[in-house]
């Protein structure tokens, strides 16, 4: 798979990106996957590589940039060592929807400006804490985003004045949320309570839940779930596809 490593100047910096491509000259329509709480590893170049096998440009940023060397997590492991765990919260704490906003922007403009990329309006892709990413930047980036999947997301209702669930009213995207079961980050209360807000809000969209646990979709996560992952990639194809291919 045809692979291009670059930096994105944002205002807070400079950002390491990949740029996975199909095989061909394009363009291709684009696609920023937000990466989970475990930032950019080994298992989301594959799944980059993975989405862009099926016809887009998809751009794979490290979040976690304004933390220069940062030493990559343990995914089997993070949660159970408490040094390991203050560190990741506090890094995931620093990825605030202001700076979504703004690395959205900068991403955004350099898929523009790509020759393997066409077109002003992209999709969006996350996981856990990316697929909350997804959904804020649907609502605060709305003239550049087609289409929004959130998988496993976290933190999509709250009741802090910034709940992305606010947005809805600003979102022109088609929006796929796909939640965990017995996730207390995305529960049924707060599915109901976001298909509400974007229903009144006119806003294209399908909220569901899948029958596996929070982080079913990535295969270096020990709740990786293939049956889920599988789900998880057709409803990908079928909201970019009708979102993205046609443009």
């Amino acid at each position: 798979m045809p692979t291009i490593t670059d930096t994105i100047t944002t205002p807070d910096g400079a950002c390491p990106v990949r740029l996975f491509t199909p095989e061909g000259s394009g363009p291709w329509p684009g696609v920023v996957m937000y990466p989970d709480a475990g930032g950019v590893r080994a298992a989301f170049d594959e799944m980059a590589a993975e989405l862009a096998g099926y016809g887009y440009a998809v751009l794979l940023p490290d979040v976690y940039y304004r933390h220069p060397g940062w030493a990559p997590f343990d995914m089997a492991t993070v949660f159970a060592d408490a040094k390991e765990r203050g560190r990741l919260f506090s890094m995931i704490g620093d990825v605030t929807p202001d700076r979504m906003t703004t690395d959205a922007r900068a991403f955004f403009d350099y898929l523009a400006g790509r020759p393997e990329v066409r077109g002003e309006k992209f999709g969006v892709c996350g996981y856990c804490m990316g697929g909350r990413t997804s959904v804020v930047v649907a609502g605060r980036v709305p003239d550049r985003v087609a289409a929004a999947a959130s998988f496993h997301g976290g933190g999509l209702v709250t009741d802090a004045a910034d709940s992305p669930h606010l947005l809805a009213d600003q979102m022109t995207a088609t929006v796929y949320v796909a939640g965990a079961e017995n996730d207390a980050s995305f529960t049924k209360a707060h599915a109901a309570t976001l298909d509400e807000a974007l229903s009144a809000a006119g806003v294209a969209h399908t909220v569901e839940f899948y029958p596996a646990a929070h982080g079913f979709a990535v295969p270096d996560n020990a709740p990786y779930d293939a049956d889920a992952a599988a789900r998880h990639w057709a409803a990908m194809r079928d909201v970019f596809g009708g979102a993205l291919q046609a443009g």
